[in-house]
């Protein structure tokens, strides 16, 4: 059974994650978690109250964000979610675990209870979602302004690889779904390895933006930094220094960006060059030749010397012709040597004498 508190009058609980979207895609933000879209009731986790947060040395009555915890394959974790109804009437809610991943935007997100349409990956879930158990209390009524607490486990099976296994607790009640985001790491070596791939340009002038994507090939979430460098066949090009993107890449996963490079060279060749670390010893670069050209200018230009070209072609024909028609036009030159001339016949010459032939 739940445990039933009366809610502090001092405020209401925040939540861990936004509200879903019909599609039960659920954006959890990386800070302090964000107020419901509608009132009626909260989910988060139960304030300081499990081992791996008491390990860490939180106070008793402090509130997490996320939920934390980590442990060896094999082994059996625990901790507590806290539902806090704060309406007039009563309200039942349905607990699960769900499996996270990163949209092609680079979004937390979490699957659905539903099969996707097609296999796409907003459906079921094959990971850490499915180590989450409620055991009786998956289905849990709430009074009217009283806060239920609720136990969980996930249980990690034996053999299970080292590293993190995004998931999230998920509480629904008549299609409005609220997640709560699971860090859930296990014991062994950990690796942080990225790669940056399929690097091009969008756009042109200050509206140009480098396009990339970022693969997480390690066993650990990243949040990496990125730096664009860039180098021009006609001189210093602008780049971009070193920032944070606002993006945590999970593991095995892909995401798509793209950044802003208002620096962009209107007429150049430039070689681009992507560098992206994050904490763990994570480095990679990616590199694209892109040319900038003005097409436009480059057009116009292009016609006026096709035009040209062709009044200069008009202008010695007409020329040509001329000289043809004036007798100016050289004739044939001499014979080569040694070559046969035929000779004219002579003209017959008539002797005007008066006298008959």
């Amino acid at each position: 059974m739940p445990v039933l508190h009366s809610p502090r009058r001092s405020g209401g609980l925040r939540l861990a994650a936004v509200a879903a979207a019909a599609a039960a895609v659920l954006s959890c933000a990386a800070a302090a978690p964000a107020a419901a879209d509608e009132p009626g009731w909260t989910a988060e986790p139960a304030a300081g109250s499990a081992p791996a947060a008491a390990k860490a040395g939180a106070r008793p009555d402090s509130a997490r964000p996320f939920f934390y915890l980590a442990g060896p394959s094999g082994t059996v974790l625990e901790d507590r979610i806290a539902l806090a109804n704060t309406s007039d009437q009563e309200h039942t809610i349905t607990l699960r675990g769900a499996d996270a991943y990163n949209t092609a935007d680079g979004a937390f997100a979490v699957r659905s209870a539903e099969p996707a349409a097609g296999g796409g990956p907003e459906g079921n879930g094959t990971g850490a979602g499915l180590w989450i158990s409620f055991g009786a209390s998956t289905t849990v009524k709430v009074p009217p302004r009283t806060r239920a607490v609720v136990p969980f486990t996930v249980t990690v099976p034996p053999g299970s690889p080292p590293g993190d296994h995004p998931a999230a607790v998920v509480a629904t009640e008549s299609g409005r779904e609220v997640g709560v985001r699971v860090h859930l790491r296990v014991d062994g070596p950990a690796l942080a390895a990225l790669t940056v791939e399929d690097v091009s340009v969008r756009g042109k002038g200050a509206a140009a933006r480098v396009a990339y994507t970022l693969v997480n090939r390690g066993n650990v979430a990243v949040a990496p930094e990125l730096a664009i460098g860039a180098e021009g066949v006609l001189g210093e090009v602008a780049g971009r220094s070193v920032r944070t993107l606002p993006v945590e890449v999970l593991p095995g996963q892909r995401v798509e960006l793209t950044e802003p490079w208002p620096g962009a060279p209107v007429f150049d060749r430039v070689a681009l060059t992507l560098t992206v670390t994050a904490p763990g010893g994570a480095r990679a670069t990616g590199s694209a030749s892109v040319w900038f050209v003005p097409w436009g200018i480059a057009g116009t230009t292009g016609l006026g010397l096709l035009g040209l070209g062709a009044v200069a072609a008009a202008a010695l024909l007409l020329v040509r012709k001329r000289r043809i028609r004036s007798g100016s036009e050289p004739g044939p030159g001499p014979a080569p040597h040694g070559s046969a001339v035929p000779e004219e016949a002579p003209v017959p010459e008539h002797e005007l004498t008066g006298a008959p032939r």
